[in-house]
């Protein structure tokens, strides 16, 4: 088959893959019309058309059409709902709090028909403020709060139990967040302003957790969580006088843990991926949003649609997100208009191209790709920070395409090292971390 032909049969499977919107360019945010102007701190959708979001003043929204319309639901209750939690489209929970009336704490609402109908039930200690929610099934759940609550149930929230933690320095403090990998790993995160943001993680499905080395710990409580994969994980927070933005990653499931400071003004207090590479964070105090689409190695930030003070997000799919804030702000996410010519122009086989690998920092392993714009030799060489080649993981003729090689470094100790792509008389390199 001639090159030509090549190009155009592969132009044609890209074109299959934009339809399924494997694309990895930011979109846009627009303002949706909201039924209520009470301040939102939560949204849920299930999949691209049922959701809800929660606020104060017991307000609940819902939608069925992917957001176009929302109606009011009754919670009833006008204490401020922190949190909301679907399971479905029929069984959700939201958390209320309650601090105006003697006993103070948490009233667990929960509906079983989409939100038509709430009941609430006390959360049965006082002074228990629930942050956070989230069920694996219809009987298995988690809840987080403060001043401090790790807790689950296995009877559908009849009865919560207090995990057990390893006592340490930071093992008490506020759950700002709960996420499960699976059925045996999970991570929780939250902490104290000033004082150390924390990460908590499980391997026996919540049966013990271990906090993180106070070594690790972010100097500010981290917002949110995401798991990436198995050992890639990524979490936001940040401080509003001094540091700004902050992001806390670990590249080996959590047994190292490596926080920076983005150089972006404000307290990121929410965070979700739309694909692999595009993450978005809201800023509420810049009135704006961050992201990144190279899975959080480099940051960008935008005004919110009409300067919303965004405090919740998600991505139910990587077509849909939606975010709630200030004033009953609901805005909604738009894919990012392709440019086809563009695209083909960079993906066909038609030029050279050495990507930054992922993830950076790693350990131990991390993926190199490639382009090589016609057949010939190639050589992908690794190097440590003297110049001294360590191993070449290519060195051979190759067909024009697009490669990604997996790499592993186990044997290496932590620093700088350099990759090498050399092919015809093109040759690029790029710098990579080791973190061990």
């Amino acid at each position: 088959m001639s090159m030509n032909k090549k190009i155009f049969f592969t132009s044609i499977i890209i074109v299959v893959q934009l339809l399924k919107l494997d694309i990895y360019s930011q979109g846009t945010w627009e303002s949706i019309e909201s039924p209520t102007n009470q301040m939102l701190t939560s949204v849920h959708f299930i999949d691209s058309l049922y959701g809800w979001a929660v606020g104060d003043s017991g307000t609940i929204i819902h939608t069925s059409n992917g957001g176009n319309n929302w109606d009011l639901q009754n919670s009833n209750t006008l204490n401020r709902i922190s949190d909301v939690f679907f399971l479905n489209r029929n069984l959700g929970w939201a958390s209320s709090w309650n601090t105006s009336t003697f006993p103070f704490g948490t009233l667990i609402l929960k509906t079983t028909n989409g939100g038509q109908t709430w009941t609430g039930e006390p959360y049965p200690k006082d002074n228990i403020f629930i942050q956070c929610i989230l069920y694996l099934d219809s009987l298995n759940g988690w809840m987080g709060g403060k001043p401090h609550a790790l807790v689950s149930t296995s009877d559908g929230g009849l009865k919560w139990k207090q995990a057990y933690i390893d006592s340490t320095t930071l093992a008490f403090l506020p759950i700002h967040n709960i996420k499960f990998l699976n059925s045996l790993y999970g991570y929780a995160c939250g902490g104290v302003r000033e004082f150390a943001g924390v990460i908590w993680k499980t391997t026996n499905g919540g049966d013990r957790w271990v906090a993180i080395e106070p070594l690790f710990a972010a100097p500010d409580p981290v917002q949110q969580i995401h798991i990436i994969d198995e050992i890639n994980l990524m979490g936001v927070g940040g401080d509003l006088e001094v540091t700004g933005v902050g992001v806390i990653r670990t590249t080996d499931g959590g047994n190292f843990w490596e926080y920076e400071s983005i150089g972006i003004p404000g307290i990121a207090i929410d965070l979700d991926f739309r694909n692999e590479y595009e993450a978005w964070a809201p800023v509420p105090s810049g009135q704006s949003l961050v992201y990144s689409i190279d899975a959080g190695t480099s940051w960008t930030e935008i005004p919110a649609p009409e300067r919303s003070a965004i405090a919740d997000l998600v991505f139910p799919d990587s077509l849909h997100g939606f975010a709630v804030g200030k004033k009953g702000a609901i805005i909604k996410y738009k894919p990012p208009v392709v440019n086809s010519v563009n695209v083909i122009e960079e993906l066909v086989p038609g030029s050279f191209k050495l990507y930054q690998n992922y993830p950076n920092p790693f350990n131990p392993k991390t993926v190199i790709k490639y382009s090589i714009s016609q057949d010939g030799f190639v050589k992908l060489d690794i190097f440590n920070s003297l110049g001294e080649k360590i191993t070449s993981l290519v060195d051979e003729n190759k067909k024009a395409g697009i490669y990604k090689i997996n790499f592993s470094a186990s044997e290496l100790t932590s620093g700088i090292y350099f990759y090498k792509l050399h092919a015809g008389d093109n040759i690029e390199t790029k710098k990579m971390i080791l973190l061990k």
